[in-house]
């Protein structure tokens, strides 16, 4: 058996439980946590093609997608949304508790 990194790991996990994805994406936002979000993310990219393909169908320079998911990355809602777009997803606000 070939080792797999948690990448690799979380990557098949999206692909075969995409409603899964759905959840903890939604859950990263809910807290807030950017480099979370970033990670998934990432992960999230091998699933649905890689970067390469995720960056075509984002209408992104590839080169600028690795640099919008690196630790350091610090998205633009419009790259965000076309990231997100390209794996098939789509941000959403919804009312939360009243502070």
């Amino acid at each position: 058996m070939k080792d797999r990194t948690h990448d690799e790991a979380m990557a098949e996990l999206f692909q075969e439980n995409p409603a899964y994805a759905l959840e903890l994406l939604n859950s990263i936002l809910e807290d807030g946590e950017q480099g979370e979000l970033l990670i998934a993310l990432r992960q999230m990219t091998k699933a649905f093609g890689g970067m390469q393909s995720v960056a075509e169908k984002a209408h992104l320079n590839p080169t600028q997608l690795y640099r919008t998911l690196s630790q350091e990355g610090n998205p633009e809602l419009s790259s965000l949304a076309a990231i997100l777009k390209a794996m098939g997803l789509r941000l959403a606000v919804e009312r939360g508790d009243a502070a």
